[in-house]
């Protein structure tokens, strides 16, 4: 199948080669030059057949709202806009309702993963999803589990939304933990502890391998400041579940936790973001230095 690929940074550059090496014409644009193989979204629209299918990778917000409406200037009806960045479900409903009116389609699409295949959250008409299904499969991991089709126009990012929250709470958990560990002399090897639940507890995980790879790098986290982003997307969920009535104290105090962490350091802060640094790449700040606010991007 021939796609095309707005975004080739570390996520849409890693999926481009994917797609690739499943055999899949994959014709790809950077605005950064030379980094692509066209030089412009009008190139782009050239180079793809009709119906052309047109795949969105760049930072939620602005970024995707300017490359969306540039493309419905470019694209004709029967063609197709998939964003699968970080992009807020509402957002997902205006652009879909916007393009619908010049008869493009749309798909949102929520991302996570890397080396192994991506798991896939999707959003949008049954004929749409069915449509892209072989780049879906040529994207997720091997096996029966990693893609979902959600739900309508929004249900992709609404569930990737309410998966970044659960990872919140999951990661505070661990670092709370980690903090009483720390905290007492009765346990004299904190780091051991937690590499020893990686096999016959019910807590295992792959968040609990990359702590103790965190640990075995750098034991007591000195290398790392106890300060932790976030990128938006535990706040749209406690912000839904607010909208929702829905009881939601756990992820809702793993996010305020965050906050918290930017105004003293935290060994619990140091064990999120040492996670975050592990799993996304995020960075981290060095004890005695300011931290940086990490923009939104299609990076957990």
């Amino acid at each position: 199948m021939q796609i095309g690929m707005i975004g080739l940074g570390k996520m849409g550059g890693n999926m481009t080669e994917r797609l690739r090496r499943a055999g899949h014409e994959v014709v790809g644009y950077d605005h950064h030059p030379g980094r692509g193989d066209v030089d412009s979204l009008a190139e782009l629209k050239d180079r793809l057949t009709t119906p052309r299918a047109a795949w969105v990778m760049v930072p939620a917000g602005d970024p995707t709202r300017q490359t969306i409406t540039e493309l419905m200037g470019l694209l004709e009806p029967g063609d197709l806009v998939i964003d699968g960045g970080n992009s807020h479900y509402v957002e997902d409903q205006e652009h879909a309702k916007m393009l619908g009116e010049a008869g493009i389609h749309f798909i949102d699409v929520g991302v996570w993963g890397l080396q192994n295949g991506y798991g896939l959250m999707v959003g949008g008409d049954d004929e749409d999803v069915n449509r892209l299904m072989p780049v879906f499969q040529a994207l997720k991991p091997e096996g029966e589990f990693g893609f979902v089709h959600a739900g309508e126009v929004g249900a992709g990012h609404f569930a990737k939304m309410v998966h970044n929250g659960i990872e919140y709470g999951i990661m505070q958990a661990y670092a709370e933990g980690y903090e009483l560990l720390a905290a007492t002399d009765v346990v004299t090897d904190v780091a051991g502890a937690f590499c020893s639940w990686r096999g016959g507890t019910v807590i295992r995980s792959w968040l609990l391998d990359l702590l103790c790879k965190a640990l075995n790098e750098d034991p007591g986290l000195e290398n790392i400041r106890g300060v932790a982003q976030d990128s938006g997307e535990g706040r749209w969920t406690v912000q839904a579940a607010i909208d929702h009535a829905v009881p939601m104290p756990a992820i809702s105090a793993a996010l305020f936790a965050r906050f918290a962490s930017r105004q003293d350091d935290s060994p619990a802060m140091k064990v999120v973001a040492a996670l975050r640094n592990q799993f996304g790449g995020h960075a981290v700040t060095a004890s005695g230095t300011d931290a940086d606010t990490a923009p939104a991007s299609p990076a957990p």
